[in-house]
């Protein structure tokens, strides 16, 4: 499945070979795009909203750990369910549970819906989630971009080191799958109803918040990776840019390629962040493209780039402008968020004596194994 998914899915431009560009073809004539791209300027918007929401959020939610924690809690802050989008295998396991069951749990449910609704933007935008919304993905552009002014490039990796690589999230996804795929609905709510499972997201804030030293080591070397290779964390080790890559691949939206108004200047594989080559499609249906639009924007020739859906009944190919894709995204976004709160599936239905009791010694909550009696009751 790892190879699978990181190997480049694609149509090649047969007219258009690598030895044929750099040879003797005569260059086509330049007709330039009218007017100025406007994708990366709404997608780095998207990319502040949503930052600045899960700050929001994170802020809300250790205000509240801490009331509970100094026994002073603020009664004007609640906690805010949306923190719960940091717990994906909590997400994974909700959603089975709601699969084999066909009820929507009552421990986490936001976890649950946030990754639906992620799913979706996935299956219908391709993998824009990484793109457009990740908090972590968002860091890590920036981390590159500020490695590549310091030293003026960012590090390559050669291909039979580079694929491979990519491989491992999708082996890391395949654990967390067959972990929870193992898992009955019983265990699964008892995980939920355990004390670890109950307060989850207090011991990841406390991840953070106690840093421990080989944790700190593990951060301070993704970090440094970060400057020197693009989307370090992305590219080789996020499990759950991994399953929303698999899912994109069946999304009808595709960068395409024009091999006619194409002037074969290389710009837009260049700009790729995921290092695919774009300027030899005719389609990217790869898993690891990520609905980014920089190879669009990096595109001089008009007509020669786009998003789009394909051919319907012998009409021409539908293209996708990026207002358009972030309308689709905040839509999407929106309405499953919002159906979740209409319909009262949002947030945890956990007493409020049960926080008090938990959160003060969450640290020492311990995770249950497998085979722990608590599991099945």
């Amino acid at each position: 499945m790892a190879t699978q998914a990181s190997t480049e899915l694609f149509e090649i431009d047969a007219s258009a070979t690598a030895p044929e560009r750099s040879r003797g073809r005569p260059k086509k004539k330049l007709v330039r795009r009218p007017g100025r791209d406007y994708s990366q300027a709404l997608r780095h918007g998207f990319q502040f909203l949503f930052l600045a929401w899960n700050l929001y959020l994170g802020g809300l939610f250790y205000l509240w750990v801490r009331g509970i924690e100094t026994g002073q809690p603020t009664a004007s802050i609640v906690r805010p369910s949306g923190v719960e989008g940091w717990l994906p295998i909590a997400g994974l396991m909700n959603f089975k549970y709601w699969l084999v069951t066909r009820s929507v749990p009552k421990i986490h449910p936001a976890a649950m819906f946030l990754l639906i609704t992620f799913l979706c933007i996935s299956f219908l935008f391709r993998k824009v989630f990484c793109s457009w919304l990740c908090p972590i993905g968002t860091a890590s552009e920036y981390l590159w971009r500020a490695g590549r002014r310091l030293v003026r490039r960012n590090l390559a990796l050669p291909r039979w080191v580079d694929i491979p690589l990519r491989g491992l999230k999708y082996l890391l996804l395949g654990f967390f799958v067959w972990a929870i795929a193992s898992m009955s609905a019983e265990a699964i709510a008892g995980f939920m109803r355990s004390p670890y499972g109950l307060i989850a997201d207090v011991k990841m804030l406390n991840f953070f918040r106690h840093l421990g030293e080989t944790a700190a080591i593990v951060l301070a070397v993704l970090i440094a990776a970060s400057l020197f290779v693009q989307n370090f964390w992305c590219r080789y080790l996020c499990p759950y840019g991994a399953l929303l890559g698999l899912t994109s691949l069946f999304s009808p939206v595709r960068i395409r390629r024009q091999a006619s108004a194409c002037i074969d200047c290389g710009k837009c594989a260049v700009a790729c962040p995921s290092a695919l080559p774009v300027d030899k499609l005719l389609s990217v249906k790869s898993a690891e493209c990520t609905g980014c639009l920089e190879c669009i924007a990096a595109c001089p020739a008009q007509d020669a780039l786009w998003a789009g859906l394909p051919r319907w009944r012998g009409h021409s190919q539908r293209r996708l402008p990026a207002w358009a894709l972030a309308v689709g995204i905040a839509l999407t976004f929106f309405g499953i968020v919002g159906y979740a709160k209409v319909a009262g599936f949002w947030n945890s239905d956990i007493p409020a004596q049960v926080y008090r009791e938990l959160v003060p010694h969450a640290d020492q909550a311990s995770h249950p194994m497998p085979g722990d009696p608590g599991l099945s009751q």
